[in-house]
């Protein structure tokens, strides 16, 4: 089975950026000390985030979520593939 590059990173990016950043960003908003450890470790990894409440820093660290997704998604397709020798 071959693995298609393109979905494999939309589907990481929506994973990464909105399952892990910003529904945890979200809900830190409602609720400031849920996720507090997490938005802060993902402050210390993407430029331009600083896990402050704010809905401008949930989009920020979602965008660089998605990205950062997309780019491990593609990664991770395009090993499979050469590895699987599909």
């Amino acid at each position: 089975m071959k693995l298609d590059v393109k979905t494999a990173a939309i589907a990481f990016g929506i994973w990464w950026g909105v399952l892990g950043i910003f529904l945890v960003g979200l809900i830190n908003l409602i609720w400031p000390p849920y996720g507090q450890a997490w938005l802060e470790m993902m402050a210390s990894i993407y430029p331009g985030y600083t896990a402050t409440a704010s809905i401008g820093q949930v989009i920020v660290g979602s965008v660089d979520g998605i990205v950062c997704g997309a780019i491990c998604g593609a990664i991770f397709a395009g090993l499979y593939n050469r590895f699987a020798k599909v």
